[in-house]
């Protein structure tokens, strides 16, 4: 999905109500919104602003069976409204941070968040400097696949089967993710989308991010991630358990996430990222100032380890691109098998420059090499 300009306005508005406490920001100032913004930010009907109580009792929020409503769209008078009003409003977010934030001054941190403070930069010594050079590719695929076996049940396979794959209706626009491969919060998010079958626009957030921590500070108020974007119910959302259930909410079709998968994070998300030694971490110092015109296209599902070194580097680059998951059972097996003649991923499709390559290895130099700085 393609970006589009669009008129300065205002930064759209978090809208958090899944906690129970909650701590308040006030508007965050008019700002211009560039044309290489993703669609979320434009001025549409699935525009994200604050719910005052008097906007909550005229019907823009609903709290019923589901615990996220949001009136999908908004007239052009209700527009005008919603932000003449916002000098009363608040931005709202819940204290109860169990994902990576940086924000780690912040008395509220948790426990956490000052587990990553203290790993990050002892990953990064670890993790052997510039991920551009000539790699050790035995050890790369043993430390990517020790990831893959400690998150062995969840990320593999698609919970529903071809047929009813087949019967169900894609969202009509892509969702939008913005994470960070090494997190292990964002990670349990990938494993979900892989079991919903889900493609999604995929917004690498690293450290030392020159363009999409920006966005979600100024969409959501702060530097946090997993961030969850769903444009066509006007869904915005932090922190990984909610963001999942969210998912299957809307479009699991009744199904829930795989057991264990929202309670095993805590315990064994954080292998995959001690054993890559925080690959898909931090941004690479020689990566583009500029993001491609158009988004690159990467087939993958979560636990493959050879996908898993490529989502890295495309983290590690900043280079957004739209996600296809496929993994077992998944319907975009066929499409998979037409575009490379094969089901193996990872499979990359660069449509900046025409290049459809099905090596990871491969992957990895033309992605250096062709969104390099110098």
């Amino acid at each position: 999905m393609s970006s589009s300009a669009c008129s300065p306005l205002r930064a759209p508005q978090l809208i958090h109500c899944c906690g129970s406490n909650y701590k308040y920001n006030h508007h965050l100032p008019r700002i211009p919104i560039p044309s290489s913004t993703p669609s979320f930010f434009c001025k549409s009907q699935f525009l994200h602003v604050h719910i005052s109580e008097n906007q909550k009792k005229n019907g823009a929020f609903f709290s019923g069976s589901k615990r996220f409503h949001l009136r999908k769209s908004l007239n052009q008078h209700e527009e005008s409204e919603v932000f003449s009003q916002e000098k009363n409003m608040e931005v709202p977010y819940s204290e109860n941070i169990d994902d990576e934030s940086d924000y780690l001054g912040s008395s509220s941190s948790s426990p956490s968040t000052s587990v990553l403070s203290f790993l990050c930069p002892l990953l990064k010594f670890f993790s052997g400097g510039d991920p551009s050079r000539e790699r050790n590719y035995s050890l790369e695929e043993a430390t990517s696949s020790l990831s893959t076996f400690s998150r062995l049940p969840w990320g593999s396979r698609s919970l529903f089967s071809y047929k009813e794959r087949a019967e169900r209706e894609d969202p009509p626009i892509l969702l939008q993710l913005f994470e960070f491969e090494a997190c292990p919060f964002c990670r349990r998010v990938r494993e979900a989308l892989t079991e919903l079958d889900l493609s999604v626009e995929v917004y690498p957030c690293p450290k030392g991010s020159i363009r999409h921590r920006e966005m979600v500070r100024r969409s959501g108020g702060k530097e946090q991630f997993p961030f969850l974007v769903d444009p066509n119910t006007g869904i915005s959302l932090y922190e990984s358990s909610d963001i999942v259930k969210y998912l299957f909410q809307e479009y699991g079709k009744g199904r829930s996430p795989s057991v264990g998968l929202l309670e095993s994070t805590i315990v064994t998300g954080w292998i995959p990222t001690i054993l890559r030694a925080g690959r898909g971490m931090s941004l690479w110092v020689k990566s583009s100032n500029e993001a491609p015109t158009r988004k690159l296209e990467l087939f993958s599902f979560e636990n493959n380890p050879h996908a898993r070194i490529v989502r890295e580097t495309l983290c590690e680059l900043e280079l957004p691109y739209i996600l296809h998951n496929v993994g077992a059972g998944s319907a975009q097996e066929s499409v998979l098998h037409k575009l490379s003649g094969s089901k193996q991923v990872p499979y990359l499709i660069d449509p900046n420059t025409g290049q459809e390559i099905g090596d990871y290895k491969t992957i990895i130099s033309y992605l250096f090499q062709t969104y390099s700085a110098t």
